[in-house]
Protein backbone atom coordinates (compact mmCIF):
# COMPACT_ATOMS: atom_id res chain seq x y z
CA UNK A 1 0.00 0.00 0.00
CA UNK A 2 1.30 3.48 -0.90
CA UNK A 3 1.34 6.48 1.38
CA UNK A 4 -2.13 7.09 2.78
CA UNK A 5 -1.91 10.85 3.27
CA UNK A 6 -1.99 13.02 0.17
CA UNK A 7 -1.35 16.74 -0.20
CA UNK A 8 -4.40 17.57 1.93
CA UNK A 9 -5.18 14.70 4.26
CA UNK A 10 -6.79 11.42 3.27
CA UNK A 11 -9.35 11.57 0.49
CA UNK A 12 -11.30 9.08 -1.61
CA UNK A 13 -14.64 7.52 -2.48
CA UNK A 14 -16.63 7.36 0.75
CA UNK A 15 -17.50 3.86 2.02
CA UNK A 16 -15.10 2.33 -0.48
CA UNK A 17 -11.54 3.67 -0.21
CA UNK A 18 -12.51 5.90 2.72
CA UNK A 19 -14.50 3.39 4.76
CA UNK A 20 -15.72 3.83 8.35
CA UNK A 21 -13.23 1.15 9.38
CA UNK A 22 -10.37 3.18 7.91
CA UNK A 23 -11.70 6.38 9.46
CA UNK A 24 -11.80 4.72 12.89
CA UNK A 25 -8.20 3.53 12.51
CA UNK A 26 -6.98 6.95 11.33
CA UNK A 27 -8.68 8.67 14.27
CA UNK A 28 -7.30 6.20 16.78
CA UNK A 29 -3.78 6.48 15.42
CA UNK A 30 -4.02 10.28 15.34
CA UNK A 31 -5.14 10.28 18.99
CA UNK A 32 -2.29 7.98 19.96
CA UNK A 33 0.25 10.12 18.07
CA UNK A 34 -0.91 13.60 19.04
CA UNK A 35 -2.24 13.16 22.60
CA UNK A 36 -0.42 15.19 25.22
CA UNK A 37 1.76 12.95 27.40
CA UNK A 38 0.50 12.63 30.97
CA UNK A 39 -2.96 13.96 30.11
CA UNK A 40 -5.78 11.58 30.98
CA UNK A 41 -8.29 13.20 28.64
CA UNK A 42 -6.71 15.05 25.75
CA UNK A 43 -9.16 16.97 23.56
CA UNK A 44 -9.94 16.82 19.83
CA UNK A 45 -12.12 19.23 17.84
CA UNK A 46 -14.27 17.56 15.17
CA UNK A 47 -16.22 19.18 12.34
CA UNK A 48 -17.55 18.24 8.93
CA UNK A 49 -19.14 19.51 5.74
CA UNK A 50 -22.77 18.53 5.00
CA UNK A 51 -22.22 15.71 2.52
CA UNK A 52 -24.22 12.57 3.40
CA UNK A 53 -21.25 10.32 4.09
CA UNK A 54 -20.00 12.82 6.66
CA UNK A 55 -22.55 11.53 9.15
CA UNK A 56 -21.19 8.00 8.85
CA UNK A 57 -17.55 9.06 9.00
CA UNK A 58 -18.20 11.43 11.91
CA UNK A 59 -19.50 8.47 13.92
CA UNK A 60 -16.43 6.40 13.03
CA UNK A 61 -13.96 9.17 13.83
CA UNK A 62 -15.73 9.89 17.11
CA UNK A 63 -15.51 6.20 18.03
CA UNK A 64 -11.81 6.09 17.16
CA UNK A 65 -10.98 9.16 19.24
CA UNK A 66 -13.06 8.28 22.30
CA UNK A 67 -11.86 4.66 22.23
CA UNK A 68 -8.34 6.05 22.56
CA UNK A 69 -9.41 8.01 25.65
CA UNK A 70 -9.73 11.38 23.92
CA UNK A 71 -12.60 13.79 24.59
CA UNK A 72 -14.31 15.15 21.47
CA UNK A 73 -15.62 18.68 21.03
CA UNK A 74 -18.03 18.35 18.11
CA UNK A 75 -18.48 21.72 16.36
CA UNK A 76 -20.91 20.41 13.73
CA UNK A 77 -21.07 21.60 10.12
CA UNK A 78 -18.50 24.38 9.76
CA UNK A 79 -15.83 25.37 7.20
CA UNK A 80 -12.39 23.80 7.39
CA UNK A 81 -10.73 27.07 8.52
CA UNK A 82 -13.23 27.26 11.37
CA UNK A 83 -12.18 23.82 12.60
CA UNK A 84 -8.52 24.84 12.38
CA UNK A 85 -9.20 28.04 14.33
CA UNK A 86 -11.32 26.29 16.97
CA UNK A 87 -8.63 23.67 17.51
CA UNK A 88 -6.58 26.48 19.01
CA UNK A 89 -9.50 28.16 20.80
CA UNK A 90 -10.42 24.96 22.66
CA UNK A 91 -6.75 24.17 23.38
CA UNK A 92 -7.17 20.82 21.62
CA UNK A 93 -4.18 18.66 20.76
CA UNK A 94 -5.70 17.90 17.36
CA UNK A 95 -8.55 18.87 15.08
CA UNK A 96 -10.26 16.77 12.43
CA UNK A 97 -12.32 18.05 9.52
CA UNK A 98 -14.35 15.54 7.52
CA UNK A 99 -14.56 16.97 4.01
CA UNK A 100 -13.47 16.38 0.45
CA UNK A 101 -13.34 20.14 -0.19
CA UNK A 102 -14.24 20.87 -3.84
CA UNK A 103 -14.58 17.18 -4.81
CA UNK A 104 -18.01 15.82 -5.86
CA UNK A 105 -20.40 14.34 -3.29
CA UNK A 106 -19.46 10.64 -3.53
CA UNK A 107 -15.96 11.51 -2.23
CA UNK A 108 -15.03 12.47 1.29
CA UNK A 109 -11.87 13.14 3.22
CA UNK A 110 -10.22 13.47 6.60
CA UNK A 111 -8.05 16.50 7.29
CA UNK A 112 -6.08 16.53 10.54
CA UNK A 113 -4.72 19.59 12.31
CA UNK A 114 -2.10 19.63 15.03
CA UNK A 115 -2.37 21.73 18.21
CA UNK A 116 -3.01 25.36 17.36
CA UNK A 117 -4.78 24.40 14.13
CA UNK A 118 -1.66 23.87 12.04
CA UNK A 119 -1.45 21.38 9.18
CA UNK A 120 0.57 18.27 9.96
CA UNK A 121 4.19 17.94 8.97
CA UNK A 122 5.06 14.98 6.75
CA UNK A 123 6.88 13.18 9.56
CA UNK A 124 3.79 13.40 11.81
CA UNK A 125 1.62 11.94 9.06
CA UNK A 126 4.20 9.15 8.72
CA UNK A 127 3.99 8.47 12.47
CA UNK A 128 0.20 8.24 12.27
CA UNK A 129 0.45 5.78 9.39
CA UNK A 130 3.02 3.74 11.33
CA UNK A 131 0.67 3.63 14.34
CA UNK A 132 -2.09 2.37 12.06
CA UNK A 133 0.14 -0.45 10.82
CA UNK A 134 0.88 -1.63 14.36
CA UNK A 135 -2.79 -1.73 15.29
CA UNK A 136 -4.53 -2.90 18.46
CA UNK A 137 -3.19 -0.31 20.92
CA UNK A 138 -4.22 -0.62 24.58
CA UNK A 139 -7.71 0.77 25.14
CA UNK A 140 -8.91 2.61 28.25
CA UNK A 141 -12.01 1.43 30.09
CA UNK A 142 -14.50 2.90 32.52
CA UNK A 143 -14.10 6.60 33.25
CA UNK A 144 -10.98 6.76 31.05
CA UNK A 145 -13.03 6.37 27.85
CA UNK A 146 -13.40 9.67 26.00
CA UNK A 147 -16.60 11.71 26.10
CA UNK A 148 -18.36 13.87 23.47
CA UNK A 149 -19.52 17.47 23.86
CA UNK A 150 -21.64 19.09 21.13
CA UNK A 151 -21.02 22.85 20.86
CA UNK A 152 -22.43 23.66 17.41
CA UNK A 153 -23.94 27.10 18.16
CA UNK A 154 -21.14 28.14 20.50
CA UNK A 155 -18.46 27.17 17.97
CA UNK A 156 -20.17 29.01 15.12
CA UNK A 157 -20.43 32.15 17.26
CA UNK A 158 -16.72 32.01 18.16
CA UNK A 159 -15.75 31.68 14.50
CA UNK A 160 -18.05 34.52 13.42
CA UNK A 161 -16.51 36.74 16.11
CA UNK A 162 -13.04 35.93 14.78
CA UNK A 163 -14.08 36.83 11.24
CA UNK A 164 -15.49 40.14 12.48
CA UNK A 165 -12.08 41.00 13.97
CA UNK A 166 -10.55 40.77 10.49
CA UNK A 167 -12.72 43.55 9.04
CA UNK A 168 -11.51 46.96 10.29
CA UNK A 169 -14.64 48.79 9.09
CA UNK A 170 -18.18 47.99 7.99
CA UNK A 171 -19.02 47.50 4.31
CA UNK A 172 -22.50 49.03 4.30
CA UNK A 173 -23.93 49.73 0.86
CA UNK A 174 -22.26 46.83 -0.95
CA UNK A 175 -24.40 44.11 -2.49
CA UNK A 176 -22.76 40.69 -2.68
CA UNK A 177 -23.93 37.42 -4.20
CA UNK A 178 -22.50 34.48 -2.26
CA UNK A 179 -22.35 30.99 -3.81
CA UNK A 180 -22.10 28.60 -0.86
CA UNK A 181 -21.73 25.45 -3.02
CA UNK A 182 -24.42 23.76 -0.86
CA UNK A 183 -21.50 23.20 1.49
CA UNK A 184 -20.16 24.02 4.92
CA UNK A 185 -20.50 27.77 4.33
CA UNK A 186 -24.23 27.66 3.60
CA UNK A 187 -25.26 29.29 6.88
CA UNK A 188 -22.13 30.94 8.18
CA UNK A 189 -20.90 32.74 5.04
CA UNK A 190 -24.09 34.77 4.49
CA UNK A 191 -24.16 35.50 8.23
CA UNK A 192 -20.56 36.77 8.20
CA UNK A 193 -21.10 39.07 5.22
CA UNK A 194 -24.35 40.42 6.66
CA UNK A 195 -22.66 41.05 10.02
CA UNK A 196 -20.08 43.16 8.16
CA UNK A 197 -22.87 45.31 6.73
CA UNK A 198 -23.26 43.93 3.20
CA UNK A 199 -26.59 43.25 1.51
CA UNK A 200 -26.30 39.51 0.84
CA UNK A 201 -27.94 37.38 -1.82
CA UNK A 202 -27.12 33.74 -1.04
CA UNK A 203 -27.32 31.07 -3.73
CA UNK A 204 -26.70 27.32 -3.50
CA UNK A 205 -27.13 27.51 0.28
CA UNK A 206 -29.55 24.60 0.77
CA UNK A 207 -27.43 21.50 1.39
CA UNK A 208 -29.27 18.19 1.38
CA UNK A 209 -26.22 15.97 1.77
CA UNK A 210 -26.15 15.10 -1.93
CA UNK A 211 -25.83 18.42 -3.77
CA UNK A 212 -22.52 19.77 -2.44
CA UNK A 213 -20.38 21.25 -5.26
CA UNK A 214 -22.94 20.01 -7.79
CA UNK A 215 -22.53 22.47 -10.68
CA UNK A 216 -21.92 25.33 -8.27
CA UNK A 217 -19.34 26.96 -6.05
CA UNK A 218 -15.80 28.04 -6.85
CA UNK A 219 -15.23 25.27 -9.41
CA UNK A 220 -18.42 26.03 -11.39
CA UNK A 221 -18.81 29.79 -11.74
CA UNK A 222 -21.53 30.09 -14.40
CA UNK A 223 -24.38 30.35 -11.87
CA UNK A 224 -22.82 33.11 -9.81
CA UNK A 225 -21.81 35.05 -12.92
CA UNK A 226 -25.44 35.12 -14.05
CA UNK A 227 -26.73 35.88 -10.56
CA UNK A 228 -24.43 38.89 -10.10
CA UNK A 229 -25.48 40.43 -13.42
CA UNK A 230 -29.18 39.75 -12.85
CA UNK A 231 -29.09 41.25 -9.35
CA UNK A 232 -26.94 44.23 -10.31
CA UNK A 233 -24.63 43.24 -7.44
CA UNK A 234 -21.26 44.83 -6.75
CA UNK A 235 -19.44 41.52 -6.44
CA UNK A 236 -19.93 37.77 -6.38
CA UNK A 237 -18.02 35.54 -3.98
CA UNK A 238 -17.83 31.79 -4.61
CA UNK A 239 -16.73 29.22 -2.05
CA UNK A 240 -16.08 25.50 -2.37
CA UNK A 241 -17.59 22.73 -0.26
CA UNK A 242 -15.51 23.39 2.85
CA UNK A 243 -15.06 27.14 2.23
CA UNK A 244 -11.28 27.25 2.33
CA UNK A 245 -11.37 28.80 -1.16
CA UNK A 246 -12.67 32.08 -2.51
CA UNK A 247 -13.00 33.20 -6.11
CA UNK A 248 -14.81 36.35 -7.14
CA UNK A 249 -16.90 37.79 -9.97
CA UNK A 250 -17.13 41.48 -10.82
CA UNK A 251 -20.33 43.41 -11.64
CA UNK A 252 -20.08 42.45 -15.31
CA UNK A 253 -19.74 38.72 -14.51
CA UNK A 254 -16.01 38.56 -15.27
CA UNK A 255 -14.05 36.07 -13.14
CA UNK A 256 -11.45 37.27 -10.64
CA UNK A 257 -9.07 34.43 -9.81
CA UNK A 258 -6.79 33.86 -6.85
CA UNK A 259 -3.91 35.76 -8.44
CA UNK A 260 -5.97 38.94 -8.79
CA UNK A 261 -7.41 38.50 -5.30
CA UNK A 262 -3.91 38.21 -3.83
CA UNK A 263 -2.82 41.31 -5.72
CA UNK A 264 -5.75 43.34 -4.34
CA UNK A 265 -5.00 42.24 -0.79
CA UNK A 266 -1.22 42.64 -1.11
CA UNK A 267 -1.51 46.24 -2.31
CA UNK A 268 -4.01 47.04 0.46
CA UNK A 269 -1.77 45.52 3.12
CA UNK A 270 1.33 47.21 1.75
CA UNK A 271 -0.40 50.58 2.08
CA UNK A 272 -1.21 50.00 5.75
CA UNK A 273 2.11 48.38 6.65
CA UNK A 274 0.48 44.98 7.27
CA UNK A 275 2.39 43.22 4.49
CA UNK A 276 5.33 41.73 6.36
CA UNK A 277 8.67 42.25 4.59
CA UNK A 278 6.58 43.74 1.76
CA UNK A 279 6.33 40.21 0.38
CA UNK A 280 3.61 38.00 -1.08
CA UNK A 281 3.97 34.20 -1.16
CA UNK A 282 2.56 32.41 -4.24
CA UNK A 283 3.11 29.10 -6.05
CA UNK A 284 4.83 28.47 -9.37
CA UNK A 285 1.38 28.24 -10.99
CA UNK A 286 0.59 31.91 -10.42
CA UNK A 287 0.47 33.80 -13.69
CA UNK A 288 3.38 36.03 -14.71
CA UNK A 289 0.83 38.85 -14.73
CA UNK A 290 0.76 38.69 -10.93
CA UNK A 291 4.54 39.04 -10.75
CA UNK A 292 4.49 42.01 -13.13
CA UNK A 293 1.73 43.71 -11.10
CA UNK A 294 3.56 43.16 -7.82
CA UNK A 295 6.81 44.45 -9.28
CA UNK A 296 5.00 47.64 -10.31
CA UNK A 297 3.56 47.96 -6.79
CA UNK A 298 6.95 47.45 -5.15
CA UNK A 299 5.95 44.09 -3.64
CA UNK A 300 8.32 41.11 -3.69
CA UNK A 301 6.98 37.64 -4.54
CA UNK A 302 8.31 34.44 -2.97
CA UNK A 303 7.49 31.37 -5.08
CA UNK A 304 6.82 27.86 -3.77
CA UNK A 305 5.92 24.46 -5.19
CA UNK A 306 2.25 23.76 -5.97
CA UNK A 307 0.13 23.11 -2.88
CA UNK A 308 -1.11 25.23 -0.01
CA UNK A 309 1.06 23.29 2.44
CA UNK A 310 4.15 24.71 0.73
CA UNK A 311 2.69 28.20 0.87
CA UNK A 312 2.04 27.72 4.60
CA UNK A 313 5.57 26.46 5.15
CA UNK A 314 7.07 29.50 3.42
CA UNK A 315 4.77 31.85 5.34
CA UNK A 316 5.92 30.36 8.63
CA UNK A 317 9.61 30.21 7.74
CA UNK A 318 9.76 33.77 6.44
CA UNK A 319 7.23 35.23 8.89
CA UNK A 320 5.24 36.63 5.96
CA UNK A 321 1.65 37.84 6.28
CA UNK A 322 -0.04 36.93 2.96
CA UNK A 323 0.14 33.98 0.61
CA UNK A 324 -2.00 31.78 -1.57
CA UNK A 325 -2.77 30.01 -4.79
CA UNK A 326 -4.37 30.84 -8.12
CA UNK A 327 -7.20 28.44 -7.19
CA UNK A 328 -8.40 30.78 -4.43
CA UNK A 329 -6.68 29.41 -1.32
CA UNK A 330 -5.54 32.59 0.43
CA UNK A 331 -3.83 32.59 3.82
CA UNK A 332 -3.62 35.52 6.24
CA UNK A 333 -1.56 34.09 9.13
CA UNK A 334 -2.57 36.90 11.51
CA UNK A 335 -6.14 35.61 11.43
CA UNK A 336 -5.86 31.91 10.63
CA UNK A 337 -3.55 28.96 10.12
CA UNK A 338 -4.98 27.83 6.80
CA UNK A 339 -6.78 29.16 3.72
CA UNK A 340 -10.07 30.83 4.66
CA UNK A 341 -12.48 31.69 1.85
CA UNK A 342 -14.89 33.74 3.99
CA UNK A 343 -12.07 35.76 5.52
CA UNK A 344 -10.72 36.42 2.02
CA UNK A 345 -14.15 37.55 0.83
CA UNK A 346 -14.52 39.91 3.78
CA UNK A 347 -11.15 41.49 3.09
CA UNK A 348 -12.12 42.05 -0.54
CA UNK A 349 -15.34 43.76 0.54
CA UNK A 350 -13.41 45.91 2.99
CA UNK A 351 -11.00 47.03 0.27
CA UNK A 352 -13.91 47.98 -1.98
CA UNK A 353 -15.50 49.98 0.83
CA UNK A 354 -12.21 51.57 1.85
CA UNK A 355 -11.34 52.81 -1.66
CA UNK A 356 -14.81 53.31 -3.10
CA UNK A 357 -13.61 51.47 -6.19
CA UNK A 358 -15.36 48.55 -7.95
CA UNK A 359 -13.68 45.18 -7.68
CA UNK A 360 -13.02 45.19 -11.45
CA UNK A 361 -10.81 48.26 -11.10
CA UNK A 362 -9.00 46.92 -8.05
CA UNK A 363 -8.34 43.54 -9.68
CA UNK A 364 -7.40 45.18 -12.98
CA UNK A 365 -3.83 45.68 -11.76
CA UNK A 366 -3.22 42.08 -12.87
CA UNK A 367 -3.17 41.63 -16.64
CA UNK A 368 -3.22 37.86 -17.04
CA UNK A 369 -0.89 36.59 -19.73
CA UNK A 370 -2.14 33.86 -22.09
CA UNK A 371 -1.19 30.45 -20.74
CA UNK A 372 -0.91 27.14 -22.61
CA UNK A 373 -0.52 23.79 -20.84
CA UNK A 374 0.50 20.62 -22.70
CA UNK A 375 0.64 17.25 -20.92
CA UNK A 376 3.19 14.85 -22.43
CA UNK A 377 2.93 11.15 -21.57
CA UNK A 378 6.35 9.61 -20.96
CA UNK A 379 7.81 6.35 -19.67
CA UNK A 380 9.81 7.90 -16.80
CA UNK A 381 8.79 11.43 -15.86
CA UNK A 382 11.73 12.03 -13.52
CA UNK A 383 14.34 11.03 -16.07
CA UNK A 384 12.71 13.04 -18.86
CA UNK A 385 12.24 16.18 -16.77
CA UNK A 386 15.91 16.13 -15.75
CA UNK A 387 17.32 15.32 -19.20
CA UNK A 388 20.00 17.78 -20.45
CA UNK A 389 18.32 18.29 -23.84
CA UNK A 390 15.09 19.27 -22.11
CA UNK A 391 16.89 21.70 -19.82
CA UNK A 392 18.67 23.27 -22.81
CA UNK A 393 15.37 23.65 -24.69
CA UNK A 394 13.70 25.29 -21.69
CA UNK A 395 16.62 27.73 -21.27
CA UNK A 396 16.48 28.65 -24.96
CA UNK A 397 12.71 29.20 -24.79
CA UNK A 398 13.05 31.39 -21.70
CA UNK A 399 15.71 33.45 -23.45
CA UNK A 400 13.41 34.00 -26.45
CA UNK A 401 10.44 34.97 -24.27
CA UNK A 402 12.45 37.30 -22.04
CA UNK A 403 10.49 39.30 -19.45
CA UNK A 404 7.30 38.93 -21.50
CA UNK A 405 6.89 35.20 -20.90
CA UNK A 406 7.62 32.21 -18.71
CA UNK A 407 8.18 28.46 -18.97
CA UNK A 408 7.30 25.93 -16.29
CA UNK A 409 8.09 22.27 -16.84
CA UNK A 410 7.27 19.81 -14.07
CA UNK A 411 6.50 16.10 -13.63
CA UNK A 412 2.95 15.19 -12.63
CA UNK A 413 2.55 14.17 -9.01
CA UNK A 414 0.27 11.22 -9.84
CA UNK A 415 0.88 10.08 -13.44
CA UNK A 416 3.72 9.43 -15.88
CA UNK A 417 3.27 12.86 -17.41
CA UNK A 418 5.48 15.89 -17.85
CA UNK A 419 3.48 19.11 -17.81
CA UNK A 420 4.73 21.88 -20.10
CA UNK A 421 3.28 25.28 -19.28
CA UNK A 422 4.14 28.41 -21.26
CA UNK A 423 2.99 32.00 -20.74
CA UNK A 424 3.60 34.66 -23.35
CA UNK A 425 2.31 38.04 -24.48
CA UNK A 426 -0.02 36.35 -26.99
CA UNK A 427 -1.67 32.94 -27.27
CA UNK A 428 -0.02 32.07 -30.60
CA UNK A 429 3.48 32.48 -29.19
CA UNK A 430 2.61 30.53 -26.05
CA UNK A 431 1.14 27.67 -28.10
CA UNK A 432 4.10 27.56 -30.49
CA UNK A 433 6.71 27.46 -27.70
CA UNK A 434 4.69 24.89 -25.71
CA UNK A 435 4.37 22.60 -28.74
CA UNK A 436 8.10 22.87 -29.48
CA UNK A 437 9.02 21.97 -25.90
CA UNK A 438 6.45 19.16 -25.78
CA UNK A 439 8.00 17.68 -28.92
CA UNK A 440 11.44 17.66 -27.31
CA UNK A 441 10.07 16.12 -24.12
CA UNK A 442 8.30 13.40 -26.10
CA UNK A 443 11.47 12.56 -28.03
CA UNK A 444 13.65 11.87 -24.98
Amino acid sequence: MGRLFGTDGVRGLANELLSPELALRIAGAAAETLSRPGTEHSVAVLGRDPRASGEMLEAAVTAGLTAAGMDVINVGVLPTPAVAYLTGVYDACLGIMISASHNPMPDNGIKIFAAGGHKLEDDVEDRIEAAMEIGNPPRPTGAAIGRVRNVHDEAAAKYLARLAEAVPARVDGLTVVVDCAHGAASEIAPAAYRAAGAHVIAINAEPDGLNINDGCGSTHLDQIRRAVVEAGADIGIAHDGDADRCLAVDASGAIIDGDAIMAVLAIAMAETGELAHNTLVATVMSNLGLHIAMRAAGVAVRTTAVGDRYVLEELRNGEYSLGGEQSGHVVLPKYGTTGDGILTGLRLLHRMGQTGKPIAELAGVVQTLPQVLVNVRVSDKAVVAAHPSVAEAVSAAELRLGDAGRVLLRPSGTEQLVRVMVEASDTETAQRVADELAGIVASV
